[in-house]
């Protein structure tokens, strides 16, 4: 977990903090692949801000890494979004093409040779929470999808 304005620490977690945060994702996405042990062999880079993308899109993703990718990105209807898993031996490029608020987006469309697609348009949605309203309209859809459950 990378941290911006504030360092936390929780337990049972890596974290990093990147001091350079209001420079943009680039610079936490490069905070963080630094600061992994050399054991792990991938690292799924997810936001923070998509509060309907859940532990089964991130399953979907490790599973198509154990199948062999190199790069696995979700999809949603067939669009890429995010998360992503990035192989460790590709976190080096992935950093270096790290800029401003891209994060990874530039290492994937430099390198779409190495990316697998991986549909999880039935588990999960990519929906940013950026602003209040954007907040009220996932938090209608996740009541919805409660009320749908109870029923």
């Amino acid at each position: 977990m990378v941290t911006g304005a504030a360092p936390i620490s929780l337990p049972g977690v890596i974290t990093a903090h990147n001091p350079a945060w209001r420079t943009g994702m680039g610079s936490s996405l490069r905070e963080g692949l630094q600061t992994l042990p050399a054991s792990r062999g991938a690292v799924v880079v997810a936001l923070v801000d998509q509060p309907l993308i859940g532990a089964e899109v991130v399953r979907r993703l490790i599973a198509a890494f154990e199948a062999g990718a190199e790069v696995a990105v979700a999809c949603y209807g067939g669009t890429p979004r995010n998360p992503v898993l990035i192989g460790r031996a590709h976190w080096a490029e992935a950093a270096a093409a790290a800029r401003g608020d891209l994060g990874a987006r530039a290492f994937l469309r430099s390198r779409p040779d190495l990316v697998t697609r991986v549909e999880c348009g039935d588990i999960g949605r990519p929906d940013d929470v950026d602003t209040p309203a954007d907040l009220e309209r996932i938090s209608a859809l996740v009541r919805a999808a409660e009320a749908g459950v109870a029923d």
